[in-house]
């Protein structure tokens, strides 16, 4: 602003003569607004200035015209409106002297746009200067039209732009080639008239029209396929002979920056080769050697000599370049990481993230310095060091890189501990090949950064334990030493009670020790004094404390000696002012004192989790977040791959699966997403209330105990099945009469389950594969060739429950056509929203040649518009073929009528 205020003093001072004394000078006007203390007293300042400006052009004073224009233009940037005077600014353009017209063009530049119809008046004006003898008077038009020119006043004056880049005056080709750029811009077709034109500047000496002819050379590149190809063709050698030329000089007082001649005209070059070689190997290998003199002869101590450099590495790395002058750009990269400038390590780790994608060995050289980085005092240097590093783990350095983070966990700011323990998370489940890996990474993860763990990655845990009978022991005494160092994180307090409550007998008497494992000493009251320590110290956290009580109840089976102590501890919680916690210390004192003949029976270990339904429930529950309104594509498990060595899914995007048609009709009401923060809610039978069908809500949720044993659920409370009333719970006298109709003697088993469990609230969803029904026969439709090509068919065999007809199985083989054998073979498949889709797991990932076996797969669909929509689906495989990612879809529409 103070700049354009001088400029607009200095017009002032130029015009200002003794016959003009009489009107307010420029300088006492702003002298007088400066002076205004409030709004208004501006406002009244300016509307007086203007109020005379009005009277001076209805007089038609033409010798205040140049004051009256340049208060304007101060009028104008203070925000105050000032269209009342443009045509002035016409007037003075087309006055003869150039002090009028300089300040005719300043205003029309700065108070009107292309938008303004008053603009089409000024084009034969505009036309007179780009032919009038003065040069000067030649740069001010086509600073203007430059500036402001609209598509129909680039038609008209293109022809006199043209004659004025063969101009002798360096200045007017310097305007003319930039004026042209906006021309191009503003009318793509004339783009071809200017492509000669812009070859035979860079032919120039000097600077300043080279710089302007390489603009609009990459602007013409940017507008026309034909004027990107005759550049290729005639402009590869000039910028070539340039970009020498400078980079080889001697010093030049006028084009010399802290040392390096022209960085300017360097980075314009650069720019307009990286545009160039992109795609075109001739080109690229043209450039190849003047790109390595600059990368290594530029001096990298300087400013302007890491802005070539960066530009340098941006052409190497977007052009066809050869691997050894890549090499030579990420080292660069490398030395950037080192500077202390934070600007330069931060776009070096920026560009590095790219150049992954073109060498990543490469990059990998400079792992050491960029885990550095991740140390950074700087929290977006750390931050996108992070997602770099995360970028480089593969199967051959998880092991050390994982251990550099978790070193720096225990001392990292809190703000980044969040990210840090996200990427870490991330990176030990998806590259550890050994459970007893994973269990130790993640049990110190959750040690030094429990609060930050995420409740989905407790849940995986707890599944990965589950399932690891070998580890067990191992485990629920490694989690009890976390436990007692840092009973303050959350999420560690959690896992391990859970395990203390499931394993409690492992951990008293050290079974499953494995070779070298220290054995620890605790006794069945020290694994009681551990839970209540942790459910006293998170008796806010109603999740914790749930989960506490549930490992207390469980404990007191597992060890009778304690039961008495374990009683007088849950009763405690009897008036906890949190409901879930009162409910749950009623009915297990309940469970304690009255039911001693099936507490045994009830506190079994929970059943082992199938981990591939578990994966596949957390992978729709993240792809369901991408769009509400788009299909919720399905992963088949047999594509997934667990911390323990079970293959899980690839990151190829799902989003062409999800272009079939959208349906209006709804999607059934029963069918519930799992978020990630519902995992442990769900692990405790605790959350929202399930809705059926008919709108009723589930009484599941207040028989929170039946759900937990996993026994079934209530009888309905009017005694009716099938049916539910909207009642509220009544903590006290129901919950401690929930079990009194279970006599001492009456078996689990003869409890009657209904109908109204909400699925979402079982942990065990998912365990079995779709049940049989026993004594109905199926109905068999013929089978189908769902795709084929030239290197894999597809068939599907259908089979269809009689008593469901809208539910049907279909049996998919996969069979391969090559000679070639398929690997990490994944099948993936969405369906429109009135369908309900869910895969098995599949036979195999490994699909034999020459149709010498096959892999197959279940799908369970299930037609909510049956007899009104047929069935659709689009297909995705994808495979490796000798280390090669390969990847087919296609759509079914030929399934039998019916379905």
């Amino acid at each position: 602003m103070d700049t354009v205020e001088k400029i607009v003093e200095d017009f002032a001072s130029d015009i200002a003569m003794s016959p003009f004394s009489s009107g307010t000078r420029l300088r006492d006007m702003i002298r007088a607004i400066r002076a205004c203390k409030t709004a208004a007293e501006e406002r009244a300042v300016v509307r007086r200035e203007c109020a005379a400006i009005r009277t001076a052009i209805s007089e038609n004073e033409p010798e205040l015209r140049h004051r009256n224009m340049a208060k304007l233009m101060f009028i104008h940037m203070l925000g105050y409106p000032t269209h009342f005077a443009q045509m002035e600014c016409l007037k003075l353009i087309a006055a003869a002297g150039y002090p009028e017209k300089r300040v005719g063009y300043l205003g029309l530049m700065l108070l009107l746009d292309e938008r303004q119809e008053v603009l089409m008046l000024v084009t034969n004006s505009l036309k007179q200067d780009l032919n009038h003898p003065n040069q000067f008077i030649v740069g001010l038009a086509l600073c203007a039209l430059g500036n402001i020119c609209s598509a129909e006043m680039a038609r008209d004056l293109s022809p006199e732009v043209e004659r004025l880049m063969r101009s002798r005056e360096v200045n007017t080709k310097k305007k003319a080639a930039l004026c042209s750029i906006r021309i191009v811009r503003k009318v793509p077709d004339l783009a071809e008239n200017f492509m000669a034109l812009a070859a035979s500047l860079l032919k120039e000496k000097h600077h300043g029209v080279l710089i302007s002819a390489i603009q609009l050379c990459t602007e013409l590149c940017k507008a026309s396929k034909d004027a990107l190809e005759y550049l290729r063709k005639n402009c590869i050698e000039g910028l070539v002979r340039i970009l020498r030329d400078v980079s080889n000089s001697s010093y030049a007082p006028e084009y010399d920056v802290s040392g390096i001649a022209d960085p300017f005209l360097h980075i314009r070059v650069l720019k307009l080769m990286r545009i160039l070689g992109q795609g075109d190997a001739d080109c690229s290998e043209y450039m190849n050697d003047i790109l390595a003199q600059v990368a290594t002869k530029t001096e990298s101590n300087k400013n302007a000599g890491n802005a070539i450099l960066y530009e340098c590495v941006q052409t190497i790395m977007g052009i066809e370049a050869t691997s050894g002058l890549r090499v030579l750009a990420i080292n660069i990269l490398g030395r950037f990481l080192s500077n202390r400038d934070n600007n330069i390590r931060y776009v070096a780790l920026n560009m590095l993230m790219r150049a992954i994608a073109v060498d990543v060995l490469a990059v990998q050289r400079h792992r050491t310095t960029i885990l550095e980085c991740v140390k950074d005092a700087d929290a977006s240097i750390r931050k996108r060091a992070l997602e770099l590093v995360f970028l480089l783990v593969n199967d051959t350095n998880v092991k050390p890189l994982t251990k550099e983070l978790i070193d720096y966990l225990s001392i990292a700011d809190p703000d980044f501990k969040g990210d840090l323990t996200e990427k870490l998370c991330s990176i030990v489940e998806k590259f550890s090949q050994e459970k007893l890996w994973y269990l130790d990474q993640m049990i110190k993860v959750l040690s030094l950064a429990g609060n930050h763990v995420k409740d989905d990655v407790c849940h995986a845990l707890i599944v990965v334990l589950s399932n690891g009978s070998e580890l067990q022991g191992y485990s629920v005494r490694s989690l009890y030493k976390a436990l007692q160092a840092y009973g303050k994180q959350g999420s560690l307090v959690r896992v391990a009670v859970w395990c203390i409550g499931e394993y409690g007998e492992m951990l008293v008497n050290n079974v499953g020790m494995l070779d070298g494992e220290e054995p620890v000493m605790v006794t069945e009251s020290g694994a009681v004094d551990a839970v209540e320590i942790a459910l006293n110290r998170h008796s806010a956290d109603a999740t914790t404390g749930a989960m506490c009580l549930v490992a207390l109840l469980k404990l007191s089976s597992r060890f009778p000696s304690t039961s008495e102590r374990v009683k007088q501890i849950v009763a405690r919680n009897k008036e906890n002012v949190v409901l879930e916690l009162q409910q749950r210390s009623i009915e297990f004192s309940s469970i304690i004192q009255r039911h001693q003949s099936i507490r045994s029976s009830l506190l079994e270990r929970m059943p082992v989790l199938d981990e591939a339904s578990y994966l596949v429930k957390r992978a729709t529950a993240t792809q369901a977040t991408i769009s509400a309104d788009k299909l919720a594509p399905t992963v088949a498990p047999g594509g997934l791959k667990l911390p323990n060595g079970v293959a899980k899914p690839t990151s190829a995007p799902l989003a062409d699966l999800l272009d079939l048609s959208s349906d209006g009709a709804p999607a059934s009401t029963t069918t519930s997403t799992t978020t990630p923060n519902g995992f442990l809610q769900d692990l405790l039978g605790i959350g929202g209330v399930s809705t059926g069908t008919t709108g009723v809500p589930s009484i599941a949720s207040t028989d929170i105990l039946m759900d937990l044993l996993s026994i079934g659920s209530s009888p309905s409370q009017n005694g009716t099945p099938g049916q539910a009333e909207s009642k509220p719970v009544h903590a006290v006298p129901e919950a401690i009469d929930l079990l009194g109709s279970l006599s001492s003697t009456t078996s689990v088993s003869e409890t009657k389950p209904t109908h109204l469990v909400s699925q979402d609230m079982d942990l065990l969803d998912g365990l079995s594969s779709s049940t049989s029904v026993s004594g109905l026969e199926k109905t068999v439709h013929p089978s189908i060739t769902a795709f084929q090509s030239a290197t894999l068919k597809i068939t599907f065999d259908f089979k269809r429950q009689p008593g469901n007809p809208r539910e049907t199985t279909i049996h998919a083989t996969f069979t391969n056509l090559t000679s070639s054998t398929y690997t990490d073979f994944i099948f993936q498949a969405a369906v429109p929203k009135f369908i309900q889709l869910k895969l098995d797991p599949a036979s195999g990932n490994t699909v034999p040649a020459n149709g010498n076996g096959s892999v197959t797969q279940g799908l369970n669909v299930t037609n909510n518009q049956q007899g009104q929509k047929p069935l659709a689906m689009r297909i995705r495989m994808s495979y490796k073929v000798n280390g090669e990612d390969r990847l087919e879809q296609g759509q079914v529409s030929n399934f039998p009528s019916g379905l």
